[in-house]
């Protein structure tokens, strides 16, 4: 009767511990936070949910799965290591959007591919959980122990939950960085395009001419072509005063 007690305060206990990490997580979500804060925070909570030796962060970017968050974060993979949908157990469980829970000897696993710049592939057991949005891939969570571990249902379902809150804002984040890139390109074109025709008006030359002149500028000085347009800009101005 005492054990059993026990047990249910550990689970009571598991189960409070579990809904604050939660709420916090949906906080930060909600707050808006940059996307490397959001990372850092999953890696924390799915680290205190389960208690694991290694977690890392996996997101999709384009067709390829890249390492972005782990609980090291001076490990020298982050942003570093990049795995193929398919490839490993992490590429299986994007591929078929379902989780791997190993007990023991995850190396062992006809899926298992082993990374030198991972050491923590040489732990025993291993836990793979995809990140979703609406039914999407965003990315995959890891976690690892250094010993034989059994994942509970409920922890899966936990960290498949940390998943769900976070996948949305990764999706909405990487859209946003899309966007930005498209809007700068549009600003370097339009800055180019007043410093072409500037050299045309000044050197009585054609837009090809002028653009020419731009692109040889910038292999020179190794520099970027929206540099070398301000330049030229600024050039025009200091001669109109």
């Amino acid at each position: 009767m005492a054990e059993e007690l026990k047990d249910k305060s550990r689970a009571t206990s598991f189960d409070e511990g579990s809904i604050d990490w939660l709420q916090e997580v949906e906080i930060h979500v909600a707050s808006g936070s940059p996307l490397p804060e959001i990372l850092r925070r999953l890696v924390d909570c799915a680290s205190a949910l389960v208690n694991c030796d290694s977690c890392f962060i996996y997101v999709l970017e384009r067709d390829e799965l890249v390492l972005r968050a782990s609980k090291n974060p001076r490990n020298r993979a982050v942003s570093q290591l990049k795995l193929r949908v398919g490839e490993g157990i992490t590429g299986w469980v994007a591929e078929h959007l379902r989780p791997v829970a190993i007990a023991h000897e995850a190396f062992r696993d006809a899926r298992f591919r082993f990374f030198n710049e991972l050491p923590e592939d040489r732990y025993e057991a291993f836990l793979s959980v995809p990140i979703l949005c609406r039914g999407e891939l965003v990315g995959v969570i890891n976690l690892q122990h250094r010993e034989p571990h059994t994942y509970s249902r409920r922890q899966i379902q936990l960290i498949s939950t940390l998943g769900l809150l976070v996948g949305a804002e990764i999706k909405i984040a990487q859209l946003e960085h899309r966007n930005y890139i498209v809007l700068q390109q549009l600003q370097d074109r339009k800055v180019v395009e007043r410093a072409k025709g500037i050299l045309q008006r000044d050197q009585g030359i054609s837009e090809e001419d002028a653009y020419s002149i731009l692109n040889r500028r910038s292999r020179r000085l190794r520099r970027p072509l929206r540099e070398i347009a301000d330049a030229v800009i600024l050039g025009a101005k200091s001669k109109d005063k």
